[in-house]
């Protein structure tokens, strides 16, 4: 069942690149862009998460907290982050379990070229204070961008 506006946002616990244990929970009081994205390491992903590094003010002024999660591992994502100075932490979803609470996880990514079983799809979610998604996007399509206007937009609404 596909995650809605007005739902509450399933809670989980992830390492971080700094194998940290994060929680939802732990943003409570705060609104959190949640994005899943397919891979470290990758094209339209290097340019999504230095798209959010680059306007972390921006997030920051809306009193959100951006949070990037993926299958990659830990080690992967830290290296990731040092190689792109992300100025926010990245999740690895190694088991695929929140990916699959968020509805956000392909069948098969890139079907014909890498036929790869459970990747995450790119995907933004914005959480209240409270806990509710305000704002959900989940794109089939791996090489398409999110909608960062409509974020910044749902933010500014909920601020």
């Amino acid at each position: 069942m596909p995650i809605n506006v007005g739902d509450k946002a399933p809670d989980f616990e992830l390492f971080n690149q700094d194998a940290e244990k994060v929680s939802l929970g732990d943003y409570k009081g705060k609104n959190v862009v949640l994005l899943f994205f397919p891979l470290a390491n990758t094209g339209v992903c290097t340019t999504e998460m230095c798209t959010f590094r680059d306007e972390l003010k921006d997030y920051e002024g809306l009193n959100a907290q951006v949070l990037g999660i993926s299958i990659d591992s830990p080690f992967t994502l830290k290296m990731w982050q040092e190689k792109n100075n992300y100025n926010f932490p990245l999740l690895s979803d190694f088991n695929r379990e929140v990916s699959g609470k968020y509805e956000a996880l392909y069948d098969v990514f890139a079907p014909g070229k890498f036929d790869f079983k459970g990747v995450a799809k790119r995907s933004a979610f914005v959480i209240d204070k409270e806990g509710a998604i305000k704002y959900a996007e989940v794109l089939e399509d791996f090489t398409k961008e999110p909608n960062y206007e409509a974020i910044k937009k749902t933010l500014e609404e909920i601020k």
